[in-house]
């Protein structure tokens, strides 16, 4: 794609605790350039976005990205992003001086998500309910998405323009079941405070294979989610019981939020949802989910998306949504 030596573009990211997807928006509608990277490889922020920034310079002769705006995980306080799952600090005024942009701005993850919600074509939803129908969206919309992390944020109006940001993740488990119960009693030990994201999240979902293993007197044998995902597939009775209990805790976690926020329908995204998504199809969740809503009352639709670009998107629309990027921002929620 040319670019005119006078045009002014933007570059945004969706930075998650494991990997961050880098662009750069000329429209604030689409993304071009897209690069997945893995966050451990980087020494900070800065230097994903300034090898971004010298990339695109190289690549685009015409082009001088001097603005960012950043899909993130956690929440400002002051100029500091508190997130206990990246694997640095970040200030954004450094990360700012660092990668050589005059301004930048953090936003939420879930967020960004939240916002580019209206855009996503219906018919690449997947309905996770049993005879769901698609009435066209629904607002409010919950956005949720266990990933190394567990984000969750609401789409307020069907333009996108309004989200609300939630901290659900941190809030605390609640289980439902004597097994639940016993994993919580288990991870309590350990943690003080066990919240949602202890369990349901990519790092969740090891801790509860782990209580779970421990209880049956086994000793675990998987070390990452994706060694997970395969064991079940392969037959491994532990393995797959993780995943059974994990997909119905998650649909009872929906369905609190649900009648808590007053959402009409139900978007889950990311990274664990693709990965899981045959487990989350096989019944638990969906019961558990149900379970929630009396008879008359239907349960609200509850759609698998592929989470992909969409908080690059997300970005890029509150980027066009500014007045002005021309002085360094630091949002109040991040």
């Amino acid at each position: 794609m040319e670019v005119a030596a006078s045009a002014r573009a933007c570059l945004v990211a969706d930075v998650g605790g494991t990997n961050a997807r880098v662009g750069w928006t000329l429209d604030g509608q689409s993304v071009q350039d897209v690069l997945v990277l893995r966050c451990s490889d980087h020494a900070s922020l800065a230097h994903i976005l300034g090898s971004y920034v010298e990339r695109m310079a190289r690549s685009h002769p015409g082009m001088a990205l001097r603005e960012a705006v950043v899909a993130i995980a956690g929440y400002l306080q002051g100029d500091r992003l508190v997130n206990a799952n990246l694997p640095w600090e970040v200030s954004v005024a450094r990360t700012a001086d660092a990668a050589r942009l005059e301004s930048l701005v953090l936003i939420n993850d879930f967020g960004a998500v939240a916002h580019a919600i209206p855009g996503v074509q219906r018919q690449t939803l997947v309905p996770l309910l049993p005879g769901q129908r698609d009435p066209g969206m629904q607002v409010p919309a919950l956005v949720l998405g266990p990933g190394t992390g567990l984000g969750a944020a609401l789409c307020l109006d069907r333009t996108g323009a309004e989200v609300l940001l939630t901290e659900s993740g941190h809030a605390a488990l609640a289980a439902g079941n004597p097994l639940e119960l016993a994993v919580l009693q288990d991870l309590a030990t350990r943690w003080h405070h066990v919240d949602n994201e202890r369990v349901l999240s990519g790092t969740g979902m090891m801790h509860l294979y782990e209580s779970l293993a421990r209880m049956k007197g086994e000793t675990p044998l998987h070390r990452r989610a994706e060694q997970l995902v395969a064991a079940a597939d392969a037959g491994d009775a532990t393995a797959r019981q993780t995943l059974d209990v994990f997909s119905g805790w998650l649909g009872s976690l929906v369905a609190d939020l649900v009648l808590t926020l007053g959402a009409r329908e139900v978007y889950l995204a990311g990274g664990v949802t693709a990965h899981i998504a045959p487990f989350l199809h096989a019944g638990p969740f969906q019961q558990r989910y149900a379970a929630r809503f009396g008879s008359p009352r239907v349960p609200p639709p509850v759609w698998r998306i592929d989470h992909g670009h969409l908080g690059l998107i997300g970005a890029a629309i509150h980027w066009r949504s500014r007045t002005s990027c021309s002085v360094r921002s630091i949002e109040e929620h991040a």
